[in-house]
């Protein structure tokens, strides 16, 4: 099972360690992130894990909607709660961390499931800089190289037609909007099976502490990125 060593299981809930949560955005998500990094000051578990337990754990639905609420901690204790359709993640004091709302049918096959959590969260791992630095550069800002902060604000996936085969995902519009220090991107993509469109995608990302874009510091902060990517 996919996720099965990247999630402590207890009679209380689920947690992630350092190491799990880290293991899992570099080996699967390809994700680079600092604030995964094992030994980050600013440590939180990548959304892409919270979001891949969900839909191993429920399956995944014609219509789903995922909105971030906090920054999970390591080794937190969680729980699930479900009612009516909205699925929730909290912790034993009731914060919310994530909210999923779910509408139609529902996918339970693992088989189907598990390589389209693969294909979503490596999608999810190329944003920087591969998707993210032509929207900077565009608007002209930057994200502060000494501190760099990139976080999940939602994401959502609409099938026309659940996936009974491997989904393919394809990016088709990218945008950045600036508002003082802060940026809010959103990613849409195209979801295919076989060649045949059945659905359609979204994410949307909060960039924090935006300076002004300077070429030099945006290509170090691409190569550091790069160097960090084949170290790891």
């Amino acid at each position: 099972m996919l996720l099965e060593k990247y999630v402590q299981q207890s009679s209380e809930g689920f947690s992630f360690s350092r190491k799990q949560a880290s293991e899992f955005a570099k080996q699967v998500a390809t994700d680079f992130n600092p604030i995964h990094d094992e030994d980050a000051k600013r440590f939180c578990v990548p959304g892409d894990l919270l979001f891949s337990h969900l839909l191993t754990r429920y399956g995944i639905f014609e219509q789903l909607s995922c909105e971030f609420a906090g920054m999970v901690g390591a080794d937190v204790v969680l729980q699930c709660n479900e009612q009516d359709n909205v699925i929730t993640i909290c912790d034993s004091q009731g914060k919310v961390y994530l909210s999923l709302k779910h509408n139609g049918q529902r996918q339970h096959d693992l088989t189907v499931i598990e390589p389209l959590i693969k294909d979503y969260v490596r999608f999810s791992g190329q944003n920087f800089p591969h998707i993210l630095q032509p929207l900077m550069q565009q608007h002209q800002v930057m994200i502060n190289p000494q501190r760099p902060l990139v976080i999940y604000q939602s994401m959502a996936l609409s099938f026309a037609s659940l996936p009974t085969d491997k989904v393919e995902l394809v990016l088709t519009k990218s945008s950045l909007q600036v508002e003082g220090k802060r940026g809010n991107a959103v990613l849409e993509f195209s979801l295919t099976q076989n060649g045949k469109a059945i659905g359609t995608g979204e994410k949307r990302m909060i960039l924090s502490n935006l300076m002004a874009y300077k070429e030099e510091d945006m290509q170090q902060m691409i190569a550091e990125y790069n160097r960090r990517k084949e170290f790891a």
